[in-house]
């Protein structure tokens, strides 16, 4: 099981982003649930991020909508660090 943080960064976009969209409150619950069981489930479509954003990944919350984050393998960690629509997430 991982162990999953946050960013003050990530907790100040979550908020602003849940007011713009209260219905993803629910399937971002689920996500991170799951993201504590296994991040590598196909489902969550994690993947490595290239460029600037090199180091870090990403989880898809819908088909529009991203959560970027640090995952710490060797010690069990995942650390949330934005979460968005793709364009600002990857920006």
């Amino acid at each position: 099981m991982f162990s999953v943080t946050t960013s003050d960064q990530f907790l100040r976009q979550a908020r602003k982003f849940f007011k713009k969209h209260p219905d993803l409150k629910s399937p971002f619950a689920v996500l991170f649930e799951a993201l504590k069981q296994d991040p590598f489930q196909p489902g969550l479509g994690l993947h490595q991020l290239a460029g600037k954003l090199a180091g870090c990944h990403a989880v898809r919350l819908t088909y529009s909508y991203r959560i970027t984050l640090t995952l710490l393998i060797t010690e069990k960690e995942i650390i949330l660090l934005d979460i968005g629509s793709h364009d600002e997430v990857y920006r």
